[in-house]
């Protein structure tokens, strides 16, 4: 017999649960994922999520428990309404996203799924499960704590650098929620894109570092490239636009972190996510960047790490929700 927690993550590109151990294991055969997008309608993002939900729930063998779900998602997210309003998924702006959630545990717990008429089982009373929803980044900043770079340091941020930039703090060793749940939500905050020179002027980290607008910046400047693999391969081979815009990544990044070590007094910064490897130095340029820009001295010493968790680090993270619930702030 296992125990297992519900883990749902829903993000800009794809819409991804499975069941996840109490030793943050993903359970064999249990994830499922389905493409989201900008031009994705309510319907069809409320659909993939159900399509992975039910796959992951009949997964669940017969001795096996659940003992309740997580969900991270991009956002903002209101947790107080268990809604959630995606940046990046204009269709779902308040969706019940905890609600529908819900509605899956019973369905699954009334034993069969009314689209495929087959036998389901949670091995619990899922109308008394507890189903906790967090925005994504800060469900990665508990997973991180939890399993991965953090471990045991009770004050860090983690970052994903990727499609978008997310975030989330651990702060006194509890994970930072705020008043909304929005803490942490680090790709919005504003930054000086100090490579324009004397034209300097903000923009959101996420518009500045993340992948599809590093190389949407890149282009701009006359790159030829499409995408970020091609982004990497110019950074080797010493192509000044791919370099400048690499290092214009990092350089917000870095400013992100010396800001938020400023405000927090952080121990440790965790970086992961596709773009942050899109070249072997990434992490050097951007600790660079955290030695050069604090005003106050005690910012400096915060340590930049290569975030310690694998692909399946945003159901981890959700899966964390339920697993270090007592670290809930």
């Amino acid at each position: 017999m296992t125990d297992y927690a519900l883990a749902v993550d829903v993000g800009g590109t794809k819409v991804e649960a499975a069941l996840v151990a109490a030793d943050g294991v993903l359970s064999p055969g249990s994830r499922d994922r389905r493409p989201t997008g900008h031009d994705s309608t309510s319907d069809q993002l409320a659909d993939a999520v159900r399509d992975v939900v039910r796959h992951a729930l009949a997964a669940l063998g017969d001795d096996d428990v659940l003992v309740g779900a997580g969900i991270g998602s991009a956002g903002p997210v209101d947790l107080v309404e268990g809604t959630v309003s995606p940046i990046n998924l204009p269709s779902w702006r308040g969706f019940p996203l905890r609600a529908l959630v819900v509605e899956l545990l019973a369905e699954a717990g009334e034993g069969s799924d009314p689209s495929t008429g087959t036998e389901t089982s949670t091995g619990a009373d899922t109308a008394d499960l507890p189903v906790t929803l967090r925005l994504d980044g800060v469900s990665l900043a508990l997973a991180e704590h939890w399993v991965g770079a953090t471990q045991g340091v009770d004050n860090a941020v983690a970052i994903t650098v990727s499609t978008g930039v997310g975030g989330g703090l651990i702060v006194n060793g509890r994970l930072l929620s705020g008043g909304t749940g929005n803490a942490g939500h680090i790709g919005q905050i504003q930054i000086a894109d100090r490579p324009a020179g004397e034209n300097a002027w903000a923009a959101t980290l996420e518009v500045i570092a993340s992948g599809p607008n590093v190389v949407r910046w890149a282009q701009q400047q006359g790159w030829q490239g499409e995408r970020g693999e091609d982004l990497a391969a110019g950074y080797v081979a010493g192509d000044e636009i791919a370099v400048a815009a690499v290092r214009r990544s990092a350089n917000a990044v870095g400013e992100a972190i010396s800001s938020v070590t400023t405000l927090l007094d952080l121990d440790v910064a965790a970086i992961g996510g596709g773009f942050s490897r899109v070249s072997d130095d990434y992490l050097d340029l951007v600790r660079a960047t955290v030695e050069e820009a604090p005003v106050n001295g005690y910012a400096r010493r915060v340590r930049v790490v290569r975030s310690g968790l694998s692909d399946e680090s945003p159901l981890v993270g959700a899966a964390a929700l339920v697993w270090q619930a007592d670290l809930l702030g």
